[in-house]
């Protein structure tokens, strides 16, 4: 009875948040600051209740909860909320927020009506090591990065393109000026880029100790690194080339296409990737 409660609580969470983004969709069309506000208030509830779920579970499995493609999910849309209440209370960029969080709440749709493989648990119980803990965790971090970087690049495109036309208006001001976009991006992708490589590092010598027939050439790894030199290419282009603007913007966006494909297609092909069955 608990637990169908539960279920339903989560179910109402979801719809919660479908109600913030609906209102940060308003506020982007109409410069509605009152919808503004009570977005952010429902996305803070959200939060609230994702963060004793997410508690709720620990204590519940007595680890954290990161080794399942269904766990990990949860955990993504959690870091891109809590990303965009920091960015929403100490930035101040609101569209980042709506882009963010319809980021966000397509991947805790994807992890709430999806369903839910019987065996995860026990593929998560052969694989529970702080090592392995440790090289999720900074991977999904390492995305929450990537995918913010990924919403202030197209938030540049269509700055840029507004000012193109002559667009001038409250949602030009809104967007935030170019400079602060490009500058966001390329932050993030720094942060990104670095947590990333220690999470591979980390990965592999988790595979060299727990899987002897270990396949370099796994989809899963060939992903990663090809994830890992889509953002090196990117920040080469930055810091050594001075490429910038759109032509940034764009290499950023594809990068991130890199990373979506890494997370969804190539984990299931993986030989060895257990927690992403």
């Amino acid at each position: 009875m608990l637990e169908l409660s539960l279920t339903r609580l989560h179910e109402g969470t979801v719809l919660l948040y479908a109600l913030s983004v609906l209102l940060y969709f308003i506020d982007f069309l109409h410069n509605n600051r009152k919808a503004n506000r009570i977005a952010f208030w429902l996305l803070a509830i959200v939060w609230l209740l994702q963060t004793i779920f997410l508690f709720l579970y620990m204590v519940k499995t007595g680890r954290f909860p990161v080794l399942t493609i269904f766990e990990g999910l949860y955990f993504y849309a959690w870091v891109l909320i809590t990303l965009s209440l920091a960015i929403n209370r100490l930035l101040r960029v609101d569209f980042t927020v709506f882009f963010t969080n319809v980021l966000g709440f397509i991947v805790m749709a994807v992890h709430t009506f999806a369903p839910v493989q019987m065996e995860s648990s026990v593929h998560a119980q052969r694989l529970v090591s702080e090592l392995l803990l440790i090289h999720i965790t900074m991977a999904i971090l390492s995305y929450g990065a990537f995918s913010l970087a990924f919403v202030f690049s197209l938030l540049y495109l269509i700055q840029y393109d507004l000012l193109k036309r002559k667009k001038w208006g409250k949602r030009l001001v809104r967007l935030g000026d170019l400079s602060k976009l490009e500058h966001m991006s390329y932050v993030l992708s720094v942060i990104g880029v670095p947590m990333l490589l220690f999470s591979v590092i980390l990965g592999l010598q988790w595979a060299y100790i727990k899987v002897p027939d270990l396949f370099w050439f796994d989809p899963k790894i060939i992903g990663s690194f090809t994830v890992l030199a889509a953002y090196s290419v990117y920040l080469y282009l930055k810091v050594r080339k001075q490429v910038y603007g759109k032509t940034l913007a764009l290499i950023n966006i594809a990068s991130f296409l890199v990373v979506i494909i890494n997370f969804s297609l190539f984990g299931t092909l993986s030989k060895f990737h257990f927690w992403y069955t």
